[in-house]
């Protein structure tokens, strides 16, 4: 589950049947109960260090798998920035120099606002279901909520920053509860868990979110959502470069 995500990285509630299903299934329903046919969050992130915390507050829409775009509204040195994915092709707006800066595969890795975040946690979310192989591993109870644990395994020559992503997904709900991703090296690097699972915008969601990076004691990326839409009719012409230089608060 990866903010904008996540930005959206929570799922919504539906009743399936799992009897059957493949691992991938099971990845494919949990992915596409995260955003629906639409999504729309108002969120706030909070990045913690032992030293000092850093709040934002945000929006973020998506559409399907291939368009998403988060919007910062507060504080005021970042308000305006935003995050554009179409398709393939994912783009970052800093209005302090009024430029649009592409993000090329080799900075899918890199910190997203400076949090425990990366580029693709939050732009390139649906890769979890094309760019992996899926095998089901076993099920454990996460939070009271009895869980799928699932290995996703990274294609080869896949664009993406993870070689393995291990997900915890709930069996009634089909939130992911748990993620960890894991580098080339099959190092843990960072431990995602979700948290006061809530009906919000018609849909069981996971209303806080937090990412730990394995090896920097005290750091952590919590993420709050304060308000959720599913389903709704939005243009894929939204996610625009002029759009995202255009949002406003």
């Amino acid at each position: 589950m990866r903010l904008l995500s996540f930005i959206v990285l929570l799922t919504g509630f539906v009743s399936f049947h799992t009897f059957g299903q493949s691992a991938t299934e099971i990845v494919s329903l949990s992915d596409k109960q995260m955003r629906g046919d639409a999504s729309y969050t108002v969120s706030t992130m909070n990045i913690i260090r032992p030293d000092w915390t850093r709040s934002m507050s945000m929006k973020s829409w998506t559409k399907g798998q291939d368009l998403s775009l988060v919007l910062v509204t507060a504080p005021a040195k970042d308000k305006g920035s935003a995050s554009l994915k179409r398709q393939k092709e994912m783009w970052n707006w800093i209005p302090s120099i009024e430029r649009v800066v592409k993000i090329a595969p080799s900075m899918l890795s890199q910190s997203w606002m400076g949090s425990d975040f990366t580029n693709d946690d939050l732009i390139n979310q649906s890769s979890i279901v094309v760019d992996y192989d899926h095998q089901l591993v076993e099920a454990q109870v996460i939070d009271g909520d009895d869980s799928y644990v699932i290995d996703a395994i990274a294609k080869p020559d896949a664009p993406v920053v993870w070689s393995k992503v291990r997900l915890w997904i709930s069996k009634e709900s089909y939130l992911q509860r748990k993620v960890e991703f894991f580098d080339e090296f099959d190092d843990l690097v960072n431990t995602m868990e979700t948290f006061d699972v809530k009906q919000m915008g018609g849909r069981l969601i996971a209303t806080r979110m937090t990412m730990t990076p394995a090896d920097k004691p005290g750091n952590k990326t919590e993420m709050l959502t304060h308000e959720a839409q599913f389903d709704f009719d939005i243009g894929d012409d939204f996610f625009s470069q002029s759009q995202m230089k255009a949002l406003r608060d």
